[in-house]
């Protein structure tokens, strides 16, 4: 067994069960977890059952009653503590991120240090839980509004951020005075194991209750359970389009409250007076880090006219460069897809643009041979489009990037807009005009616009999150935690009379 496994308290055989310091031995099946890196299995890892999730959802309740009483500063020493502790396992969570997800081993350190990030923002924000007065219109009377802590959360996190997602609910929701609930992807049902032992080390210190951070591993009927459970008021989920959309659907028949982080169909819009070398290393990375396999990944690059014959000839040498392998390599730039699901769409994609007309500049494939004997190794590759090319419209989690050209800005806007997802765009542009006209209201309509950046690497502290398809929640800065927690407006009447508003007369 690696070294890191050891570290982390990997067995061969884990519970993806537990309420905190208990750990079921859930009754729903056994998880395999296969590495895409050498297609090697690392450890199984029970799910839970319905009677199993039951008793989970039972000990959050009574966990919550207990929770929410503490001190909001007295939860944020808790995150503080939790962000200690995830220092002291950064190198080896962020190894198993890697291992067990396939991204690059710097990506996986990059992971977890924004679950560092997030509990160092966490442990502000609870001193910062801030209500408002209001002036009342009637005599000797006072307004006010405070926010309370709102309950159960489930949060249903997605494969190509095993970590970092959860985290991103779970310390807001902790200082909100909230309990959780997470449901892991069952293809990385490890890396949850690993962060619910290292949160209990810290809870168990400070006499936590239990409850407050729970982990349900499983498939689809978990999330199911989770999405339609009335003492679960609010559920956050990150994925795909089509399940965000089950997801709300469920939540909203029953009134409760859903945070939904889905898909993306990024553009970098490359004008003119674009830097190139700024440009090229952000669309490359853009494209390939985490081999495509992010929601901020671009996916389509949208060229001025003068500068595509430029552009597309750096990309082309760009990526004869790029270096695909083991993830745990630090010199490689790009690790596998997370299983062979995956490169069968990846492979599909491909075909589906060819039939519409793209013309690859870069072929993709499936790499074979030494160090690819997992078969999810793929090649990066970029293809010539129209944007209105059905594949085009389409999210494929995987290293295929899009090109085309544009004459004026605003043709450039209205393909940048022109998909069904809203979550991150971006300019490359030295022309300040330009830049804030897509910046302005009637610029890029994405949650995340960004100028001589890329798409890909949220920043802890602003509100990460989109528009349209991608679901409109917004997640980890400014005043996310406000979805975590309900508002209550109060009015104090410390007069000796009992007027109305707006000067009603009831008197008897």
């Amino acid at each position: 067994m690696k070294d890191f496994l050891k570290e982390l308290n990997i067995e061969a055989n884990n519970s993806g069960v537990s309420t905190g310091s208990r750990w079921l031995k859930g009754n729903g099946g056994v998880l395999q977890s296969q590495s895409p890196v050498e297609g090697a299995m690392i450890a199984t890892c029970t799910s839970a059952s319905k009677e199993d999730y039951d008793v989970v959802i039972e000990t959050a309740q009574k966990g919550f009653l207990e929770w929410r009483k503490w001190t909001a500063p007295a939860r944020g020493e808790v995150v503080r503590q939790i962000g200690e502790e995830l220092r002291k396992h950064k190198e080896a969570l962020g190894k198993l991120v890697s291992y067990e997800m396939g991204k690059s081993l710097q990506e996986g350190y990059g992971e977890v240090q924004e679950m560092i990030d997030i509990c160092d923002f966490a442990v502000g924000l609870s001193r910062q839980l801030h209500g408002l007065t209001m002036h009342s219109e009637r005599p000797n009377h006072r307004m006010y509004e405070q926010w309370h802590a709102l309950g159960v959360v489930g949060v249903i996190s997605a494969f190509n951020f095993p970590v970092a997602v959860w985290s991103w609910n779970a310390a807001l929701a902790w200082i909100a005075g909230d309990v959780c609930v997470w449901k892991p992807s069952e293809k990385v049902p490890l890396c949850s194991v690993a962060c619910q032992k290292i949160v209990n080390k810290v809870f168990e210190k400070n006499k936590v209750p239990e409850g407050v951070s729970c982990i349900v591993n499983g498939d689809y009927k978990i999330g199911e359970l989770l999405s339609h459970d009335k003492r679960v008021p609010m559920v956050s989920a990150t994925g795909s389009t089509r399940m965000g959309k089950l997801v709300a659907a469920a939540v909203g028949q029953r009134l409760g409250r859903s945070l939904l982080e889905l898909g993306g169909n990024n553009a970098i819009i490359i004008t003119e007076n674009a830097d190139i070398e700024s440009t090229l290393v952000g669309a490359v990375f853009g494209a390939v880090g985490t081999c495509g396999q992010r929601c901020t990944s671009t996916r389509r690059l949208i060229i001025h006219e003068s500068m595509y014959d430029k552009v597309v000839e750096n990309l082309k040498k760009a990526y004869a460069q790029i270096r695909i392998g083991d993830p745990l390599d630090q010199h490689n730039h790009m690790g596998p897809l997370i299983d062979k699901d995956s490169v069968n769409q990846y492979l599909s994609s491909i075909e589906k643009a060819k039939a519409e007309g793209a013309k690859f500049i870069v072929e993709g494939g499936v790499l074979e041979g030494k160090g690819y004997e997992s078969g999810c190794y793929v090649k990066p590759c970029i293809a010539a489009v129209k944007n209105e090319f059905a594949i085009v419209q389409h999210e494929t989690f995987a290293p295929i990037l899009y090109v085309m050209k544009y004459k004026t800005l605003d043709e450039a806007i209205h393909m940048q807009n022109d998909v069904p997802q809203g979550l991150s765009s971006a300019i490359m542009t030295t022309n300040m005009r330009e830049m804030e006209e897509f910046l302005s209201v009637s610029g890029s309509d994405c949650g995340i616009a960004n100028v001589n950046i890329g798409t890909s690497g949220a920043e802890i502290g602003g509100a990460f999150g989109g528009e349209k398809e991608t679901g409109g929640g917004r997640e980890s800065g400014s005043d996310a935690w406000k979805a975590y927690m309900r508002r209550q407006t109060n009015t104090i009447n410390y007069g000796k009379d009992l007027p109305l508003a707006q000067g009603i007369q009831f008197s008897f």
